[in-house]
C-alpha cells in the first residue's frame, strides 16, 4: 500500500482566534492548509485544557480535509467513540497515556478512524516499534505538550530512527511543536512528512485578511519541500 509522502502543513487551530473558528479554518483551507491540527488537552496528562467532543463537532462543519485530532489526554479509550461521533479523520494518542496502547489504536481503527500514536521528546522511538503495524501515523512532538509556542527541541535523530524503522509502511511521520520555516526543513530532511505549525501559520494574519495565513504556509513548505528534496 502506498502513500503520499510529500510535504503537508497542518495548522494548529489552538492559535487560532477562539471566537471565529469557523471563519479561521475555512482561511487556512483556502490559504494551503492541507490537514486541520486540532489539539485536545485535558489539565492532567498536560497543563492546559482545551477542546472537547462538542467543539470538535462544531468545527467538524467548516474542515473540508482532513481533520487530525490530538488527544493529549489520559485516559483515551472512554472518549474514542465520542471523537468518532465528532468526525475526526485521524485520531492520535499518547504512547505516554495509558498502559494499553495497542488496544487503544485497535479501538480507534474499530471506530473508523485512522490511528496515530504520539511521543514525548523523552520517550524513544523504540516505544513504537511494536505499534507500526497497528498505526498510521506517527507523532513525534518537538516540545512537551501542553502550550503553543513553546521553543523546538531538535528530534532529528529520533526522526530518522523513526523512517527506518517504518520502511515501506504506509505510516506518516508528523511533527507537532515549534515549526516554522527554519524548523521545517530539519524535520523534512530528517524523513517527517507533516508538519503542524500554529503560531508560525497564524501570527500576523486574520480571518479578514487571510493572505498572511497563506504567506505563512507557503513559507514553511518551500523550506520544507528544498530540504526533502535534498535528502
Amino acid at each position: 500500500m502506498s502513500i503520499d509522502r510529500t510535504i503537508k502543513i497542518a495548522p494548529s487551530i489552538l492559535s487560532a482566534d477562539f471566537a471565529d473558528f469557523g471563519r479561521e479554518i475555512q482561511a487556512i483551507e483556502a490559504q494551503g492548509a492541507d490537514w486541520v491540527h486540532v489539539d485536545v488537552m485535558d489539565g492532567h496528562f498536560v497543563p492546559n485544557l482545551t477542546f472537547g467532543p462538542p467543539a470538535v463537532k462544531a468545527f467538524r462543519k467548516h474542515v473540508k480535509s482532513v481533520m487530525d485530532v490530538h488527544l493529549m489526554i489520559a485516559p483515551v479509550d472512554p472518549f474514542i467513540d465520542a471523537y468518532a461521533d465528532a468526525g475526526a479523520d485521524i485520531l492520535t494518542a499518547h504512547v505516554e497515556a495509558g498502559p494499553h496502547i495497542h488496544r487503544t489504536l485497535q479501538a480507534i481503527r474499530a471506530a473508523g478512524m485512522k490511528a496515530g500514536v504520539a511521543i514525548n521528546p523523552g520517550t524513544p522511538a523504540e516505544a513504537v516499534e511494536h505499534l507500526l503495524d497497528l498505526t498510521d501515523l506517527v507523532c513525534v512532538m518537538t516540545v512537551n505538550p501542553g502550550f503553543g509556542g513553546q521553543k523546538f527541541i531538535d528530534m532529528s535523530a529520533k526522526v530518522r530512527r523513526l523512517r527506518t524503522m517504518i520502511g515501506d509502511r504506509p505510516v506518516h511521520i508528523e511533527i507537532d511543536g515549534g515549526i516554522d520555516p527554519g524548523t521545517a526543513p530539519l524535520m523534512a530532511d530528517a524523513g517527517a512528512d507533516v508538519l503542524v505549525a500554529g503560531s508560525a501559520v497564524f501570527r500576523g494574519g486574520s480571518a479578514d485578511n487571510p493572505g498572511v495565513y497563506g504567506d505563512n504556509i507557503r513559507s514553511i513548505r518551500a523550506a520544507a519541500e528544498t530540504a526533502a528534496k535534498a535528502a
